[in-house]
């Protein structure tokens, strides 16, 4: 049967066997949809079947460490993915620490190698709605210049979005990666596009992440990424973080060499005023 006619509600109702009772509309491609009980669920219309696959497959891949709190996967094809919907209620500090112990547990879990996409999830993925490879690397600043870095700045530099005789600065930061990097690290599981806006504090005094792009990475790369954007009760997130999984020292100097992923992402989808904090990053970095 083809699905490609049917509205979020039946969709719903094929991944859940429970009828609908109510649809609200909560953007172009969210809508909320009571089931039959009263219960809740997410249904969000993908950007093509990779796109979903990808999501789907990191959550279910974050939702395995029974760590942070994601919404449970009920159903996804090429269009449509469903979840549960998070009742969301207001942060506080507690909920912040639990956040902070509870990502460093998930970072602990591990991947199998930096760039490893979670499992079922494809090699070609996204970061928000720009295209992420998650190609596997055993060597962490080798693969963050050739996997996260470089391609981005060409695609800007090819954009007109950073100006060819910029460039350099970034490419410097690659071929120093090796003695900025710090010390070694096993690769993490990461979300992967941890910014405020993915951060969900439930009613439940959890904390709960969504539309992960998850893959094997550093963790210094999803806390630079809080950094980024803010979070509330940053401080109480990172204080429980250390507290659980200590950070290697220097770390809050890398914050802006892991920040030049997101920046580069941002400037490849938003354009020039991420070029410069991204230039200004690769500067920082540097200094």
């Amino acid at each position: 049967m083809h699905h490609s006619f049917e509205g979020p509600g039946a969709t719903a109702t094929r991944f859940t066997g429970l009828a609908v009772t109510g649809e609200r509309r909560l953007s172009g491609t969210l809508t909320e949809v009571t089931l039959d009980g009263g219960r809740t669920a997410m249904v969000k219309r993908g950007d093509g079947e990779r796109a979903v696959r990808a999501e789907a497959a990191g959550l279910r891949w974050l939702a395995d460490t029974g760590t942070v709190r994601v919404p449970a996967v009920h159903g996804h094809d090429e269009r449509w993915l469903v979840t549960e919907l998070v009742p969301t209620g207001r942060p506080s500090p507690g909920a912040a620490e639990r956040f902070g112990r509870e990502l460093a547990a998930l970072h602990a879990a591990g991947a199998p190698a930096f760039g490893a996409a979670p499992p079922g999830g494809p090699e070609d993925a996204y970061i928000g709605l720009a295209p992420m490879r998650n190609v596997p690397g055993s060597d962490w600043p080798g693969w963050y210049a050739e996997h996260r870095v470089l391609p981005y700045l060409r695609r800007a530099v090819d954009d007109g979005t950073i100006h060819g005789s910029q460039a350099p600065v970034i490419e410097r930061v690659c071929e120093r990666l090796p003695e900025l990097a710090g010390p070694a690290e096993p690769p993490a599981r990461l979300h992967g596009d941890l910014w405020n806006g993915n951060v969900l504090w439930g009613a439940d005094g959890h904390a709960h992440l969504i539309d992960p792009a998850a893959h094997g990475g550093h963790r210094e790369t999803d806390l630079a990424m809080l950094h980024l954007f803010g979070c509330p009760h940053l401080d109480r997130v990172l204080d429980a973080y250390r507290e659980t999984a200590p950070l290697a020292d220097g770390w809050r100097d890398r914050v802006p060499l892991h920040q030049l992923f997101p920046l580069l992402v941002h400037t490849v989808l938003f354009g020039r005023g991420y070029a410069e904090q991204a230039l200004s990053a690769a500067r920082a970095a540097l200094a």
